[in-house]
């Protein structure tokens, strides 16, 4: 999967990175990707493929029905694996490779993507404050403005909206201190495409005693003295 830059996403990624509401702080990102694989990907996709393949082989009545549909069709294990793919790229330091359809929701088609966006605009309406007092100031709103970039990398009329519900502990969406967090996938099989959006909502208090945490220890001077240490595309 190749990452797809987009200005209107970078410069909504650049406010939604670190957005201070008061008592939390949001960390958000949107990330487009074409769903042409290659390299490691395919290979990947390949043994994803096999080991469902396998699967279905000793159960197919569970696999049978899944929230990505039925995993007898190939179709529907290509939209599985690239979610998974999505969330290996989003997170290189984390392997989503053992996630299996189960671990994913599709949004109804009706009322579908409006839905998601009252949803999503619930969750982001104290950030769209801050917008309106920084970036936003005298133009359109966050949320005006978050839907028209979306809109143009992926089309929401012609999408599928997926959900990942984090539940694997040591996942980067299972931490404590995560007030709440979000994670929607708008594909576009017509594009060939697969726009990422998450969201987290971190306690300010938990934030501030993990910098405090990183902050490494000196010692005193007895201790020092002791110890001696391929992009496919491009859009704008």
């Amino acid at each position: 999967m190749k990452y797809l830059e987009d200005v209107a996403l970078s410069r909504l990624n650049a406010f939604l990175g670190h957005v201070n509401v008061g008592d939390y702080v949001i960390h958000g990102q949107l990330d487009a990707y074409s769903c042409k694989l290659a390299g490691v990907d395919k290979k990947l996709s390949k043994s994803l493929d096999a080991e469902v393949v396998t699967m279905m082989a000793s159960s197919p009545s569970a696999l049978s029905v899944s929230p990505v549909g039925p995993l007898t069709d190939s179709s529907s294990r290509k939209t599985l694996i690239y979610l998974i793919l999505t969330l290996n790229h989003t997170y290189p330091d984390y392997d989503f490779s053992a996630l299996r359809g189960h671990h994913f929701t599709k949004e109804d088609q009706n009322p579908g993507v409006l839905k998601v966006k009252q949803d999503i605009d619930s969750l982001l309406l104290e950030s769209g404050k801050v917008y309106e007092q920084t970036l936003g100031a005298g133009g359109i709103g966050l949320s005006a403005e978050l839907w028209k970039a979306v809109d143009e990398v992926i089309g929401l009329v012609d999408c599928d909206v997926y959900t990942y519900r984090a539940v694997a502990e040591g996942d980067p969406f299972t931490d404590e201190a995560n007030l709440w967090s979000f994670n929607y996938f708008f594909y576009s099989k017509k594009l060939k495409r697969i726009l990422y959006f998450s969201c987290r909502a971190v306690s300010k208090t938990a934030e501030e005693d993990s910098d405090y945490d990183d902050v490494p220890y000196n010692g005193g001077m007895e201790d020092s003295f002791a110890d001696g240490m391929d992009m496919d595309e491009e859009m704008y």
